[in-house]
């Protein structure tokens, strides 16, 4: 598939997609939204680390409300139903680690977006914003999912009702994303960060990930059967097996499994 708002790399088992309206700030548009979903699908194929990110000075703005002709025309429910949960599904259920790069300013449900993600690294120059109250809306694209678990109940609560914006290292230090980083070495880190996963136990990330989200709607006897049994899985691994004789060998692992 050739892509018309995406830059769709493959380097070392990371594939980089690429947001790429950087006149209206990365805003999603229904096509940039199909191309996406299509992207994360390929590289979950194609690839053992996925990251997005945004051309030009910002992540994404959210919503291109440009794209309608008149407001009448917008149709939220059925876009969120039919174009957002569709690729916010995807990202959140990929079987690789996931990264969001946020380069810039990532807004509404740009920034949701980003924190669908596993893993959410910024450059301190960057922001995250949820915009939705200043137009009469509510947080979506998962934000009133993402939000209460990462920064608390008070604080999500603050965020979409003021509509400030959070700076990188504010996000950083409520838990909101995993780090901030200055712009000089951002892209430096981003590069260290993929690379440590590519080379990594893609299916033991993926268990874990599974692990830690079972977590939220589990009681404590539960989720230790789910440990137990996921663990099992992972134990029967290639990868768990070269870690092992890694381990003893004094060796750097070659991990293999997808």
């Amino acid at each position: 598939m050739q892509y018309k708002t995406l830059i769709y790399s493959l380097e070392n088992n990371v594939a980089t997609v690429s947001m790429n309206r950087p006149d209206v700030m990365n805003g999603l548009n229904t096509q940039m939204r199909a191309e996406l979903l299509h992207a994360v699908k390929r590289s979950e194929a194609e690839a053992r680390v996925l990251v997005l990110t945004g051309e030009g000075k910002s992540f994404c703005s959210g919503q291109d409300l440009g794209d309608a002709r008149k407001v009448s025309d917008i149709d939220l429910e059925g876009t969120l139903r039919d174009e957002y949960d569709p690729l916010l599904r995807a990202i959140f259920d990929c079987r690789i680690p996931t990264i969001a790069a946020v380069n810039g300013a990532a807004a509404g449900a740009g920034a949701n977006l980003a924190l669908a993600c596993d893993v959410v690294i910024a450059a301190e120059s960057a922001i995250f914003l949820q915009a939705f109250s200043r137009i009469g809306l509510i947080p979506d694209a998962g934000g009133t999912y993402w939000l209460p678990r990462q920064i608390g109940f008070a604080r999500a609560m603050g965020a979409a009702l003021f509509a400030e914006p959070v700076s990188a290292r504010q996000a950083a230090d409520w838990g909101m994303i995993w780090e901030a980083v200055p712009d000089s070495v951002f892209d430096k880190r981003i590069n260290e960060r993929a690379s440590h996963l590519a080379k990594g136990p893609t299916e033991g990330y993926r268990l874990t990930k599974k692990a830690l989200r079972l977590s939220f709607d589990q009681t404590l006897d539960k989720q230790l059967e789910s440990e137990a049994h996921l663990q099992g899985r992972a134990g029967r691994t290639y990868d768990f097996k070269e870690g092992v004789m890694a381990f003893l060998e004094k060796r750097e692992a070659k991990y293999e499994g997808r």
